[in-house]
């Protein structure tokens, strides 16, 4: 039976709740119809979606639905709207994305993803990509409504326990101090993809089954004046603490991929799965926050919404998914 606990500190500030999302990831074959998955979501009341490539029939199959959008601008073209001028990068936003779906449905563009640390060759055009698609959105009178960001890899801090600690690569600041500026100055959020899973995995010698699935009934960690009870929280007060070593305070974070794969590795299960993505979904709910900002709900989107059968790598990377193909869940999580 799962506990879904509130601490007390949590409950004596004012919450406000988070949107709950989905990553639509299409490395796999045999995927549903983009009509169909387009009913899926829609009967299972999911309302934000990540895709992660703007793919013309993807994105013209939720045009008119109402779901709202991330859509990933790809890495590698990247150093073409860094090196044209806002007039090209309008001109692609134009023939790429707003051809094919209106813009009061795009919540964010996400430029490039994991560049910093795991595609390093595009590191200097993220920003640079950035201006010209913000100066391209304030032709539009979009600025305000399009936010621009670029989701990183929990890979990019150096350090992250205890969450106090949280820095980030040396090797990488030079870059991340200009996208941090970017975000400060246009109001929008950090993006970064969180993996609790990984890091139980790399670290079981350490890190509690039951801390990282969110069914520790008591503080596990102590850092300072704050506790920490499941490391989902630590994890993104890390890299909060890591921003304002920058010297920016009060970033927004969104978590643009989250999730517990079903099989394939160690503790991959249907039920661990379910008990990570169903805690992560109620917190935002519940507007719970994290230690560092609670009341703050953090925008989550959950990976993935079915499993990738063409991904490389490790087995477990391929079961992520919560829907099977024939649009059955693999486990009950309601996200709404």
């Amino acid at each position: 039976m799962l506990i879904f606990l509130l601490p007390l500190f949590f409950l004596q500030s004012p919450t406000v709740a988070a949107p709950i999302g989905i990553c639509y990831g299409r490395v796999a074959d045999n995927l549903p119809r983009p009509s169909d998955v387009i009913n899926l979501l829609t009967s299972n009341g999911i309302s934000n979606v990540r895709v992660f490539n703007p793919v013309p029939l993807t994105l013209k199959s939720f045009s008119g639905t109402g779901i709202n959008l991330i859509i990933g601008v790809p890495n590698e073209i990247l150093p073409s709207l860094a090196a044209g001028s806002p007039t090209f990068s309008l001109e692609w936003l134009q023939s790429n994305i707003f051809y094919h779906i209106p813009t009061n449905q795009i919540r964010y563009l996400a430029v490039g993803n994991e560049v910093l640390s795991k595609d390093p060759y595009y590191s200097p055009f993220v920003v640079p990509a950035m201006i010209n698609l913000y100066q391209a959105l304030q032709t539009l009178n979009l600025a305000n409504s399009v936010k621009l960001s670029s989701p990183q890899a929990a890979s990019v801090l150096s350090a992250s326990y205890p969450p106090s600690s949280g820095t980030f690569d040396p090797y990488i600041v030079s870059n991340i101090v200009p996208l941090l500026r970017f975000l400060n100055d246009t109001n929008s959020p950090f993006m970064v993809n969180v993996y609790p899973y990984l890091s139980y995995t790399s670290s079981s010698e350490y890190i509690s089954l039951d801390y990282a699935l969110f069914r520790s009934d008591k503080a596990v960690l102590q850092d300072g004046a704050l506790a920490y009870g499941n490391l989902f929280d630590a994890s993104i007060d890390a890299f909060i603490y890591a921003i304002e070593k920058e010297g920016f305070v009060g970033v927004p974070l969104v978590v643009t991929e989250t999730g517990w794969p079903t099989s394939g590795g160690a503790e991959a299960s249907v039920e661990n799965a379910l008990a990570y993505n169903e805690n992560v979904v109620r917190r935002a709910q519940a507007g719970v926050g994290t230690p560092k900002r609670p009341g703050q709900g953090v925008e989550v989107f959950l990976f993935d919404l079915f499993d990738e059968d063409g991904k490389s790598g490790a087995e477990y990377e391929k079961h992520f998914g919560i829907f099977g193909l024939d649009g059955s869940k693999i486990y009950d999580i309601r996200f709404n």
